[in-house]
């Protein structure tokens, strides 16, 4: 018998049905998600959280990668970011 169990997103507290049981089934399947992008969101969180957060944290990563490469080529040519930490 699946089980679905009835979770608050520990992020924004918005509830959800999480369908442990029959994952291929559950909100979460939604949002394709890298290893990198997984790890980043399992960093900042222990339990299931609702698919518009795992896409905002999704987005949240990329655009850390993208400031942090950024970073690097203003850094190659002795240039401050247009941006800040």
């Amino acid at each position: 018998m699946p089980r679905h169990e009835e979770k608050i997103c520990p992020r924004c507290q918005a509830r959800f049905e999480c369908k442990v049981g029959s994952i291929n089934l559950c909100q979460c399947q939604t949002v394709r998600l890298t290893d990198e992008e997984r790890a980043y969101i399992q960093s900042r969180f222990d339990d299931c959280l609702c698919a518009n957060c795992l896409l905002e944290l999704k987005k949240e990563y990329n655009q850390h990668q993208f400031e942090e490469k950024v970073r690097r080529v203003y850094a190659f040519y002795n240039l401050n970011p247009p941006f800040q930490n």
